[in-house]
């Protein structure tokens, strides 16, 4: 197998100095939580993206755990970001004061007032008629997941898999079928997981799951799971650090934009796809469910639908927007994508990640309302009260400015740690009152809050939602491939859209996010199962599904069969079951 050198990189503010340290140190750090400074560490990916090897991963299968990390891993070697030769460095402390001159030159001078912001965007009015026409059709779990992994999804996925087992001298005759087969184990694997994925189909009675065990065989599922693919490694593009799955990515955003609720309200931030092997874009992140693995740009609703992804391959292989950071140029390909549907007055939250004032200009020209806390060196040295003689104010006290030139606010709001939200679309007024909790006096007092600070409160936060709900039951079996946690990512997202579809559309009464899952799962195994192996156990296997009350749905069909209660024709049947049955004779076949 090839190899790679792989190094560890942290991404440091101007100023810091070189040193020279192992990751168990940054860990131990970051465990004490003694540094307020935001530290990005992760590992570079090889230099040809596009060759063989990196279809392979030096790590185990199964069983190493993000606290168990492998000795060679902890014992690297942590180097900044920027560091290169020795001429290179020299190089750059020579041309760096020259072009932070230069910066301070091109840079307007913005002048401040005490005043509340006087916005002119348009108020929110577009109607989606997408939604209604998904609650007319009143999809079944199943129905809806297959919104993202749709007949073309599948199929293409079946082809590359096809092709690349043939480039490798193995006819693997992959069938969507089988493939559906595939993503229910992995679907499964979410709520009912094994410290060897082998276990599933041992015949010992503490571990023989027969709904996998009769849906596919093992050395069936390993092999397909082995050559799982998804780009043809003739046409990669070098310079794409994911162009392994390149054409995953594409397809998925655009069915979760096509099915995207219309909202006005929308969240940008970081999420995390967890990743412990040897190479990839891998970066440790405090404060996140996962913390090592790849750093995965998002977009989603107030609620959590995934919008929009894009894994982050650093600066070197992404082009900056309008002199903007590379959060800041994320921000605003998120919100070009948006304006795929229409240039609406969308309202976009995030944090102190991405928040700068000319990252709130450049989206107000777009017509673009935006709001988000914002760290100090990028208010454009607005003149505001300081954090320590805030603190010595009541709480609920707030000191604001606007700049007269581009109508951004910048708004500075003490309630036991200062915070500064700045916007260009919502001000202070009105003020409002929040609750605050008083844990000496075990009391619950009101303070004032300013209305910017209130809004971003409540429609932010999307991302956090949507990383709650992807790691409750997150995809737990991974294979060599440095991108099968990549896999595991996107399944688990599209899960997660089609919930959330689910709990807006259904007219019924609505289901949880487990129980959700387990739907999916066992229509997936069930309906797809290769019967030629099954023999004598599909009849037991029927048997146990059909009374089990858990997850039937009934579903239109284009060709009549009879009816399994009453024998008479009929255009409907049981999802899971996959039997005929009119919506009369729905429940009685269920509990007779």
């Amino acid at each position: 197998m090839a190899s790679t050198s792989s190094t560890f990189t942290v991404g440091r503010g101007a100023g810091s100095k070189r040193k020279s340290t192992k990751l168990l140190e940054v860990l131990n750090a970051l465990e004490e939580e003694s540094s307020h400074s935001r530290e990005e560490i992760f590992i570079a990916p090889p230099d040809n993206a596009s060759g063989d090897f990196t279809d392979e991963d030096s790590g185990d299968e199964d069983g190493q755990q993000g606290s168990h990390l492998p000795g060679s891993v902890l014992h690297a070697s942590v180097v900044p970001e920027d560091s290169g030769t020795e001429e290179e460095e020299e190089d750059e402390l020579q041309l760096q004061p020259a072009m932070k001159r230069q910066k301070a030159v091109a840079e307007p001078q913005r002048i401040w007032t005490k005043r509340d912001i006087r916005p002119n965007f348009s108020s929110w009015t577009a109607s989606d008629p997408h939604i209604e026409d998904l609650k007319s059709q009143e999809l079944s779990p199943v129905g809806l997941f297959e919104l993202f992994f749709d007949e073309g999804t599948i199929n293409f996925i079946v082809n590359e898999t096809n092709r690349y087992a043939w480039q490798k001298n193995v006819n693997l005759g992959l069938t969507a079928q089988e493939l559906k087969c595939v993503l229910g184990i992995l679907i499964l694997s979410g709520y009912i997981s094994y410290p060897r994925r082998r276990m599933f189909w041992e015949t010992s009675p503490d571990s023989h799951h027969h709904l996998v065990a009769d849906a596919i065989r093992r050395d069936r599922f390993e092999l397909i799971f082995s050559y799982l693919h998804f780009a043809d490694n003739t046409e990669l593009d070098e310079s794409d650090r994911f162009a392994k799955v390149r054409p995953l990515i594409v397809r998925m955003n655009c069915n979760f934009q096509k099915h995207a609720p219309l909202e006005e309200f929308y969240s940008f931030g970081e999420s995390m796809c967890e990743y412990f092997g040897h190479r990839g874009s891998r970066q440790l992140r405090a404060g996140k469910p996962m913390r090592l693995g790849y750093k995965i740009w998002c977009g989603t609703t107030s609620r959590g639908y995934l919008v929009w992804f894009e894994p982050s391959q650093g600066t070197l292989f992404t082009k900056s927007h309008g002199g903007l950071d590379l959060g800041g140029s994320m921000v605003v390909r998120f919100v070009d994508a948006l304006q795929e549907r229409g240039c609406l007055p969308y309202h976009i939250f995030f944090d102190k990640v991405f928040t700068s004032v000319k990252l709130m200009s450049i989206l107000r020209k777009k017509g673009v309302k935006a709001t988000g806390t914002v760290r100090e060196y990028r208010t454009e040295r607005c003149p505001l009260k300081d954090p320590k003689e805030l603190k010595k104010m009541k709480r609920g006290s707030f000191d604001y400015k606007v700049d007269e030139s581009e109508e951004v606010i910048v708004c500075r709001w003490y309630d036991g740690s200062a915070v500064t939200v700045c916007s260009n679309a919502v001000g202070v007024e009105p003020v409002g009152l929040a609750g605050h909790h008083s844990g000496t006096a075990k009391t619950r007092a009101q303070v004032h809050q300013p209305s910017l600070v209130k809004l971003y409160q409540e429609k932010g936060g999307g991302v956090r939602r949507m990383d709650q709900n992807m790691a409750k039951y997150k995809v737990k079996i991974r294979g060599m491939k440095w991108y099968s946690s990549f896999i595991g990512y996107v399944v688990d997202a599209a899960l997660n859209n089609a919930w959330q579809l689910h709990r807006t559309c259904s007219h019924d009464a609505q289901v949880d996010l487990l129980a959700f899952r387990r739907y999916v799962a066992c229509v997936y195994l069930e309906s797809n199962a290769d019967m030629s192996s099954q023999g004598r156990r599909s009849r037991r296997l029927e048997t146990e599904s059909r009374f089990d009350m858990i997850g039937h749905w009934i579903v239109h069909q284009d060709k009549r069969t009879r009816c399994a209660l009453c024998h008479s024709q009929t255009n409907t049947r049981c999802e899971k079951c996959q039997k005929g049955v009119h919506a009369k004779c729905f429940r009685e076949y269920h509990i007779r």
